[in-house]
């Protein structure tokens, strides 16, 4: 398939298309548009009958209550009443009782005397109310239903036929009988789909059903003639888009033979032609335009593999498309680098971890070592030199001797490993730890423990990280910084561990940072702990923030 066909498609099918959509969303919007009037018109006229209807009978049925008449309808002898119907004053619909099945809407009313007066309601009222068509076109009628589903109101259709004879089971009606008012469409006595609108009209012992109803037919014919015309709209619409496309393929197509002749004459290396042809089309121009785009996609593939290269793997990129497998395969390949390099660092933290583990490990040996082995030593040896020394003088000696190395012992023991660090803890380990500084210094330093006294998550792994790391940090302030105020506090929330540490010293350039500072030793603990660290020093203030997840 040449292009000018495709675009010829193309253009005509999206014609089509949209063509198609509006028509048929503005023939069903006029459809409901239209449906929405008839029925409301339906309900007005309905409504206004109703009302008629209503006023009607009530104003007979007091006109007959006031009247003391006891004259009677002379017609009387065409019905056969129950002897129960005469014992209840009220309106009644007689129509079933009458010889000829007439229509006779009734009124009795029985006197304190015995006697009962009836009177039947002149028909020609009731029909002049329901004939009344204003608004109904040709097959709109309003008419009334009994509670046997017998009409009472002569069909607009049937005229010479009784209305009692017309049986009207139809969905309006059952509705209206249950109390159900509404409208909609169905079919009615004669098996027509008409717009109804309905409604119940009980007064005293009537029940009746009013309907105000037109065929659909007539309703929709205005929509087959609005249809008729939007295919002929459509058609018309089309014609003049493939009048247009063709034009228009013709204009887009034409430069484009025009190139592929001249690519060709180039292939066979004349290029005599390129100068005009270059000045006589956009669509050349086009043409080095997307070469220039994909010299800068190469390029930038080009940087980005250079970026590679230099282990810059954070170095944004983005495959041009989806078919751009170049740039799907470095993206690929810095994901295997930075893959690779995470595990070398996972790596890398795990030995520093395993080193510092093993470390504490000794130290925890060493310690117990010192306080379990030397420790008893000494203190059975103070007890030897109080009982078997008599010289006075030589005890006392001997005395401050080893209690001094106890006390030193103790002192080398708790540097190792401090022994509450097992028992209670960091929060406490680091309370005792600088109470022991306050005695030996006159530099303020406070710490604030705000860890959970009861189910800490902080691990012992943890603990002494957090305790070396504020050793270094006080050391630090203490030999360098000449700081006078020295704040720590130590946090335990849900989700991470936070160590704040200040100090009021000189201060230090935080990107130029001495080895024997001890600033690698708490960042790799830090590192080790899979925490973060965000060090800012000036003159008079030095913060470390520190955060360490929960495990």
């Amino acid at each position: 398939m040449n292009i000018k066909t495709l675009i010829l498609i193309i253009i005509n099918s999206l014609i089509v298309l949209v063509v198609a959509v509006l028509s048929f969303s503005f023939y069903q919007q006029f459809s409901r548009v239209l449906n929405d009037r008839i029925l409301l018109q339906l309900n007005s006229i309905k409504t206004l009958k109703q009302i008629q209807l209503e006023n009607l009978i009530t104003s007979e049925w007091d006109a007959f209550l006031s009247s003391e008449s006891k004259h009677q309808n002379q017609d009387l002898a065409l019905f056969s009443f129950p002897e129960n119907l005469k014992m209840i004053d009220g309106v009644y619909d007689l129509t079933p009782y009458h010889s000829k099945k007439k229509t006779a809407i009734g009124f009795i009313s029985n006197s304190e005397g015995g006697d009962t007066r009836i009177k039947i309601l002149d028909y020609k009222k009731i029909e002049s109310v329901l004939l009344e068509r204003t608004g109904m076109g040709k097959t709109g009628e309003s008419y009334i239903v009994g509670e046997d589903f017998r009409m009472r109101s002569k069909s607009r259709f049937f005229p010479n036929k009784t209305p009692y004879s017309t049986e009207v089971k139809t969905e309006g009606v059952t509705n209206a009988l249950k109390s159900i008012n509404g409208r909609g469409t169905f079919k009615d006595y004669r098996g027509v789909d008409v717009y109804s609108v309905y409604s119940l009209i009980q007064i005293s012992n009537l029940k009746l059903v009013i309907l105000s109803e037109i065929d659909v037919s007539e309703v929709v014919e205005p929509l087959d003639k609005l249809k008729s015309r939007l295919i002929g709209v459509t058609l018309g619409i089309l014609f003049v888009a493939v009048v247009l496309s063709l034009f228009l393929t013709r204009i887009i197509t034409n430069p484009i033979h025009n190139m592929r002749r001249s690519l060709k004459v180039m292939a066979e290396g004349d290029y005599s032609q390129s100068a005009d042809f270059v000045k006589n089309s956009n669509e050349i121009e086009e043409m080095f335009n997307a070469l220039a785009n994909l010299k800068a996609s190469l390029q930038g593939a080009v940087t980005f593999s250079e970026a590679i290269g230099k282990m810059d793997l954070n170095t944004p990129y983005e495959p041009k498309s989806s078919n751009d497998l170049l740039g799907k395969s470095l993206m690929a390949m810095r994901d295997k680098l930075k893959e690779f390099r995470d595990n070398e660092k996972n790596s890398r933290i795990t030995a520093k971890r395993m080193l510092v583990d093993g470390l504490e490990n000794e130290r925890r040996m060493l310690s117990r070592e010192l306080h379990d082995g030397i420790g008893p030593y000494l203190t059975s040896l103070k007890h030897y030199v109080e009982n078997k020394v008599e010289d006075e003088a030589k005890k006392a000696e001997m005395k401050q001797i080893v209690d001094e190395t106890i006390s030193e012992i103790r002192l080398m023991s708790n540097a190792l490993r401090p022994s509450t660090m097992d028992d209670f803890g960091i929060g406490v380990t680091l309370t005792n730890f600088v109470e022991s500084l306050k005695k030996s210094t006159k530099i303020s330093i406070e710490f604030e423990d705000l860890t959970r006294q009861e189910n800490s998550r902080i691990t012992n792994h943890q603990g002494i990280n957090l305790f070396r790391i504020c050793q270094e940090l006080i050391n630090n302030s203490l030999k360098h910084s000449g700081a006078k105020r020295i704040r720590i506090t130590l946090s335990e929330f849900d989700e991470f561990i936070s160590l704040f540490y200040f100090d009021d010293g000189m201060g230090f350039n935080t990107n130029h940072v001495k080895l024997g500072s001890g600033i690698v030793n708490i960042k790799e603990r830090v590192e080790i702990c899979n925490g973060k660290v965000e060090i800012n020093s000036t003159k008079g203030s030095t913060t470390f923030e520190i955060e360490f997840p929960v495990e």
